[in-house]
């Protein structure tokens, strides 16, 4: 059985021209070594698998080719390769130094490639200086390195430095159809498109990968075939999605993304891909840009035909909230429905229904014999208007909603104004018939408004019921027990720091400093509608002291706690005797 030989290895390129998305820098090195302006000490930079050791081969071949018949001598005893990340040290850079003295015996170089030089200690660095700066004649230097930036200054000012790029999917396809083509594989170029873009700029995880699928699917590729492989999101998931979102289809939006995580894909990769899917959509809504897509002819005419659908507005609204979907993502308890929550308002842009109602406001009143009625428009659907009149009693309105309604009652405008130009006083019972466009018209709807904030107010009757400090304690303590389930702890220490003083209907409550009292300052107004509508007395007020002299109360234990309980309702310390209670 023949070994088999990774297509990174056979097919790695043995000259400049065949070196893959680096022609800038190949045609620099051609040219540098046939005008003879090649530096001695030479840094390749860049991410792996885009081909700065393979330079380096090719240069230390190259530059010793000038004046030898044979093209196919490699001058393989003037190349010497050095790992820095197992070859750190100082006493493995001084043998180097060593051996960079002797002269090549054939040849005019010798070449040294270090690979992951950023992986030298600081003293091997130090040693390395000299010999860097002022070579022999006869020596060159190349260093290869993924991460420049933990390399020192001082070796970065002595070396000429190449910053490689990433080999772009266009050139990463290209060179695949080659190699698919040397080996008799017939492929689709949607298949070879998503192996290049899984590749991530890297020409050898592109191979790599290459070798994986057609040991999967044998001799023809095709893109279902690779997606299945590489268990990658193609663009027609995507495109099923977006069009689920289009057509506002919610529960078969959550179906297909269920589907999607049963196939064992993440979350977290989906919403991101989604995100990318909108900004090819907006891409390709414009032919000047149209190049930016790096995909197939076949996905390109379904891009397009999608962005058609697909509005501007939709687009730049659904990146925001794919985006904000994915930033939240790492840090939330529920992934899942962050997701779906992310997808449902996805589907939401674009719905047409029935539009959400405003702020609720107290609908126009009628002062009509001691009662109250509330007269409105009803449904706008159909183009006669029907006014609706609801007779309603003399009411209590719970204390914390009142100063609410009172205000907005004085905000009102007339209650005709915004009723439909056919709808006129006239239609309303009991009321003269005037034309609209009369100064009686005018004067009859400026009355109805007067009426209006006067019936409002009246309608609205402030609970006031008397209650004891023992009851205003034990909701003080409810509520502070309530911020403490919450996780509000800071809240709950500030409302049981002291037992608060009721003086009248104010409840007077100390706290040792100014900050405390800032922050007591936040939750006053949710306490005082708590507080008025449990005891149903809107007259209650807090007032907050400052005394830098408090001895702050704590229970520590349930005896404590017992004390506090009791001071506060004397009822369980019989209760404790009643029943033989132990604490």
């Amino acid at each position: 059985m023949e070994q088999f030989v990774v297509s990174a290895r056979k097919y790695r390129p043995q000259t400049f021209k065949d070196v893959v998305g680096q022609q800038a820098i190949t045609n620099t090195l051609l040219n540098a070594i046939e005008s003879n302006h090649l530096a001695s000490a030479l840094l390749f930079t860049g991410p792996r698998g885009v081909g700065k050791t393979t330079c380096a081969r090719i240069l230390a071949r190259k530059i010793n080719q000038p004046g030898y018949d044979d093209p196919f001598e490699d001058f393989a005893f003037n190349v010497f390769e050095l790992d820095a990340a197992s070859n750190n040290s100082v006493d493995d850079i001084r043998n180097l130094i060593d051996q960079v003295r002797i002269p090549p015996q054939t040849g005019q170089y010798k070449v040294y490639i270090i690979d992951e030089v950023h992986m030298l200690s600081s003293a091997a660095f130090n040693a390395f200086l000299k010999t860097l700066e002022e070579p022999p004649k006869h020596a060159i230097f190349i260093l290869a390195t993924t991460e420049k930036h933990k390399i020192i200054p001082t070796i970065l000012s002595r070396c000429q430095i190449f910053d490689f790029k990433r080999i772009t999917v266009k050139d990463a396809k290209e060179h695949l159809a080659e190699v698919a083509k040397s080996q008799g594989v017939e492929f689709e170029d949607d298949a070879l498109h998503i192996i290049a873009q899984k590749a991530d700029g890297a020409m050898r995880d592109a191979l790599s990968i290459f070798d994986r699928v057609v040991s999967y699917c044998g001799n023809k590729l095709t893109r279902q075939a690779v997606t299945e492989n590489l268990n990658v999101l193609d663009y027609e998931t995507y495109i099923t999605v977006t069009n689920l979102i289009l057509e506002n289809k919610i529960p078969e939006l959550l179906l297909a993304y269920n589907e999607i995580l049963s196939k064992g894909f993440d979350g977290h990769h989906f919403i991101a891909g989604l995100a990318s899917h909108f900004r090819d959509l907006l891409v390709a809504k414009n032919p000047a840009t149209l190049s930016l897509l790096e995909m197939g002819e076949a996905a390109q005419q379904l891009y397009g035909h999608q962005s058609k659908i697909a509005s501007q507005d939709f687009l730049l609204k659904g990146i925001d909230i794919a985006n904000d979907c994915d930033l939240k993502y790492k840090v939330s308890q529920n992934q899942r429905l962050l997701v779906e929550l992310a997808l449902m308002q996805l589907a939401s842009i674009t719905f047409d229904g029935e539009k959400k109602k405003s702020e609720f406001i107290i609908p126009p009143t009628y002062y009509r014999n001691n009662s109250y009625s509330i007269t409105e428009a009803g449904s706008q659907k159909t183009e006669a208007v029907s006014i609706k009149t609801v007779e309603v009693q003399k009411i209590a309105i719970t204390p914390q909603k009142s100063e609410e309604i009172v205000e907005k009652a004085e905000e009102l405008p007339s209650p005709i104004s915004h009723l439909p130009s056919s709808v006129t006083p006239n239609t309303i019972e009991g009321q003269p018939k005037v034309s609209a466009l009369s100064l009686a018209s005018i004067r009859a709807k400026k009355e109805m408004a007067e009426n209006l904030k006067s019936t409002v107010k009246e309608v609205v009757h402030l609970a006031s019921e008397p209650f004891t400090e023992t009851e205003m304690l034990e909701q003080w303590l409810k509520y502070a027990q309530r911020m403490e389930d919450k996780g509000f702890r800071i809240v709950a220490s500030l409302l049981t720091i002291n037992d608060p003083i009721l003086e009248g209907t104010t409840i007077v409550h100390e706290l040792p400093n100014e900050s405390s009292k800032i922050d007591f300052e936040k939750e006053r107004p949710e306490l005082l509608g708590y507080l008025r509508g449990k005891l149903h007395n809107h007259d209650i007020t807090i007032n907050v002291i400052v005394n830098e002299t408090l001895v702050v109360k704590k229970a520590f234990t349930n005896q404590d706690k017992f004390n506090r309980l009791a001071e506060i309702n004397p009822n369980i310390e019989l209760l404790k005797k009643l029943f033989d209670l132990d604490v």
